[in-house]
């Protein structure tokens, strides 16, 4: 049994508050004991495309965002910080911020983890070193995706920065640790007292390509070779701890702030997968699935990503598989906002409805390139199988339908690397309401699909490693009992049509690859 560090059992009016800082949004929500969701509030904040390829957020908005919903959590639920009893972050993973120590200001916008302007960063780096000296340190592929060359990105592109970083004078972080090193004191005084905590844990600094996965410390050759100064990184932490407090003046004074998740993790964490076999996937903005593989670190030979699943206090941590897919929610948003094919989000599951079947259109999205399991930086996104016949409420229904795919080669590169078979998927996050989608998802895998009740399940798994670090729940155990299940979706097609679809959405994929060439490295041409 996992235990607590120590034992203080909760009141009735004691709560955990967690932080949810997203791709699109900052939320914060408030928990009980029971895990029930009490109280949230939410902002969204903007997205920034420069150029194409380019994603990036402000920094500064997040953080005056991070504050806004943390009183409106705080005064929906009517308790203030004498009621909680931690904080936990959870974090958009890999977006990178870099500031100034001295004043707390970024250098430049956060670059997030869709960003693809570091491919040229990547391609050298694989040159001059190769490949695979990354993926043994750290079990990441040189990619896009990850922290590390963003920082490089950003030191070599703004005036100053690199000479300011081997001074000392920056710090980078992912947005864990931009949100706490503010919560807890930012720049502090003129004098420098009172200064926030610059710290990650390890799930965050396992996406970075700079940590040992088999040490959990920054590899100094691994940043070298990036030729980023080791004094700009932050210390690596457990996911589960008493990292600091809520500074003065501020509505989390000396509140404890005990539990970091990246959003992935915390979602695996908040679906009660403390078992090596168990596993989620979450639907988002993408779609990222992780199995717990337990103390054992598996190498994918098939295409994932092996990772920290999360490491509560002293104790060993726990690693995974993950397959993560960069553009699944996205795609609703682009349907939206770019094609005009529907007013909302939701009205895309009621056109889809309208039809049978995708009218023998697939989109494939690789807005990005493709990540899990292909990697293919030089893809981009294609619809195919058109003819006159196609409506709108077929590309609709195509585009639903991608997102099931692309979770079904997921799950086949994990039955490749793993011993454990799948024999159900729990699911998360804003998608898992669709339940046009969920029952397609069970078509192709041939599996159940199962929804807890609580579908907060990232902010979750944040309330709970901090829940955890001061005894508010005692063990694991405790909290895998507040999981609960809310609706089960078997399969309802022959292996034969099964089949049949997936072959056919292998086709379309083939036709996204080759796509790209120089305008990899030139993503404004």
């Amino acid at each position: 049994m996992t235990q607590a560090p120590h034992s203080k059992r909760p009141t009735d009016d004691q709560y955990v508050l967690a932080i949810d800082q997203g791709t699109t949004s900052t939320r914060a929500v408030v928990f009980d004991h029971a895990g029930r969701v009490i109280s949230s509030g939410q902002r969204e904040h903007q997205q920034i495309f420069p150029q194409p390829g380019w994603v990036e957020h402000s920094a500064e908005e997040i953080l005056r965002n991070t504050r806004e919903v943390i009183g409106l959590a705080l005064a929906d639920a009517d308790v203030n910080r004498h009621s909680l009893a931690a904080v936990g972050i959870t974090n958009q993973r890999e977006t990178t911020v870099v500031w100034d120590r001295h004043t707390g200001k970024p250098v430049y916008n956060a670059i997030v983890w869709q960003d693809t302007r570091t491919q040229v960063i990547c391609d050298e780096l694989e040159d001059s070193h190769g490949s695979a000296a990354f993926r043994e340190s750290t079990g990441l592929p040189l990619a896009t995706y990850f922290a590390g060359p963003k920082i490089r990105w950003i030191l070599d592109n703004v005036d100053g920065a690199r000479e300011r970083a081997e001074n000392g004078d920056l710090l980078f972080g992912t947005m864990d640790t931009w949100v706490i090193w503010n919560l807890t004191g930012g720049a502090g005084s003129p004098e420098g007292e009172g200064r926030g905590v610059h710290i990650t844990d390890v799930t965050n600094a396992s996406r970075t390509l700079l940590m040992n996965i088999d040490t959990l410390d920054w590899n100094g050759d691994l940043a070298e070779a990036m030729g980023i100064p080791l004094s700009m990184l932050p210390h690596i932490r457990s996911s589960s701890e008493v990292y600091g407090y809520g500074r003065r003046e501020s509505l989390l004074i000396d509140t404890p702030i005990t539990g970091i998740l990246g959003d992935q993790q915390a979602a695996t964490f908040g679906q009660a997968c403390y078992e090596p076999g168990q596993g989620k996937n979450t639907y988002g903005t993408g779609n990222f699935m992780l199995m717990n593989t337990g103390e054992d670190i598996v190498r994918s030979e098939n295409g994932l990503l092996t990772t920290v699943a999360y490491q509560l206090g002293g104790q060993k941590p726990i690693y995974a598989l993950e397959g993560s897919i960069a553009v699944t929610g996205s795609l609703v948003q682009w349907l939206r906002d770019n094609l005009g094919l529907i007013s909302s989000a939701q009205e895309v599951e009621s056109k889809a409805k309208k039809v049978e079947d995708n009218g023998g259109a697939y989109i494939v999205p690789a807005f990005s390139g493709l990540f899990a399991p292909h990697w293919r930086p030089d893809a981009r996104g294609v619809i195919v199988g058109l003819t006159r016949y196609v409506n709108q409420n077929h590309l609709c229904r195509a585009a639903l339908e991608s997102v099931a795919y692309q979770s079904a080669e997921v799950v086949e590169a994990m039955g490749a690397d793993a011993s454990d078979e799948l024999t159900e998927l729990k699911v998360d996050g804003g998608m898992v309401v669709n339940e046009t989608l969920m029952q397609f998802q069970a078509d192709v895998l041939g599996v159940d699909v199962v929804r807890p009740k609580v579908i907060e399940t990232t902010a979750l798994g944040a309330a709970y490693a901090a829940g955890l670090a001061v005894g508010f729940w005692e063990s694991t155990e405790e909290v895998a009992a507040n999981w609960a299940e809310d609706t089960r979706w078997s399969p309802q097609i022959e292996a034969a049509a099964r089949e049949q679809l997936l072959h056919q959405w292998s086709k379309a994929v083939e036709k996204s690859f080759d796509w790209v060439d120089q305008d990899v490295a030139q993503p404004g041409r």
